[in-house]
This record gives C-alpha cells, sequence and structure tokens, in this order.
C-alpha cells in the first residue's frame, strides 16, 4: 500500500528527473522498450527504498547510479548479446547536426558515454561524476578528454566544425 505522502515523494522526483534517467537509460540501451522497463524499474526502487536523502542533488544522484546499475545489469543478460542494437534511432525535432552528435556519444564506448552524457548534458562536476560513478577524478578526466578526442575525430569526418 502507497502512502499519500509516499506518491506525493515519488511524484516529485518523477517530475523532476524523469527526463535525465530516461536520457541516460537511452544512452546506454538506445531501445525505448528496454529503456521502458528499466526507467520503470528505477523509479520502484525509489519507491522501495526508505532511505532519505540529504537533499535534492543526493537523490539525483543515487536515481542517475541505479540507473546506470540497471542498464548496465540489462545488457550484461544472456538475451542481450542476441539483440540487434543497430536499429535507426528516430530523433524527431532535432537538426541534423544535433542527429550526428548524438549518433556519435552514443556510438561511444560506454565509460565514455557515461562522463560525456553527466558533464555536457547534466552539468555535473568532475568531483561530483567521480562519486556518481565510483572512480577516481583524474580517471573521469581522463575519459573525459579521450571521448573528446573519440568524437572530435568522428565529427570531423562529417564536416562537421564543432569543437569540444
Amino acid at each position: 500500500m502507497v502512502l499519500a505522502n509516499e506518491s506525493d515523494r515519488i511524484a516529485t522526483a518523477l517530475q523532476k528527473y524523469s527526463d535525465s534517467v530516461y536520457r541516460i537509460c537511452f544512452i546506454y540501451l538506445g531501445r525505448r522498450p528496454e529503456v521502458d522497463d528499466v526507467f520503470q524499474e528505477v523509479f520502484l526502487k525509489l519507491l522501495q527504498n526508505q532511505d532519505s536523502f540529504a537533499d535534492e542533488e543526493h537523490e539525483k544522484a543515487w536515481l542517475i547510479r541505479v540507473a546506470i546499475n540497471k542498464c548496465k545489469d540489462v545488457v550484461k543478460g544472456f538475451w542481450w548479446r542476441r539483440i540487434d542494437l543497430m536499429e535507426e534511432v528516430d530523433l524527431p525535432g532535432h537538426e541534423a547536426e544535433e542527429k550526428d552528435l548524438l549518433r556519435v556519444v552514443l556510438s561511444l564506448p560506454q565509460k565514455y558515454k557515461d562522463v560525456v552524457y553527466l558533464h555536457y548534458y547534466q552539468d555535473y562536476t568532475v568531483p561530483q561524476m567521480g562519486q556518481i560513478l565510483q572512480r577516481s577524478e583524474n580517471t573521469i578526466y581522463s575519459q573525459l578528454h579521450r571521448a573528446r578526442e573519440l568524437m572530435r575525430k568522428e565529427l570531423e569526418g562529417k564536416g562537421h566544425e564543432r569543437a569540444f
């Protein structure tokens, strides 16, 4: 049975963080059915979580960590390796350059996708990303640098002038 205050807590969290959690799941999984499943599991876990958070940033970081872990569980699964992940991603309403950029980000190795998403899309600092991803700051800096280099090479090959 869900109490009114628990329902309000989940509704508030959905309102604040649903976009971030959904994007993380999409970056990891790339397929809407799996993304939707993991998205629901993340917020179900929040509902089951009885711990209180120090502040909104703590709650957001917790949700991001849970989303990443759930996505990793899906990707590790036996059936996942049997799915053709190269389906065309439909990105309605985006400019061609934005679509190219997103495709390049999605093509990065997962460790680079994590840091690019958290840094550029969620505006996390390197120390914050280190805590969320449980990696050292030096590792985060290295991964950001390597991700930028990979993205630059890929986009220059397509004639883009975007700088990272």
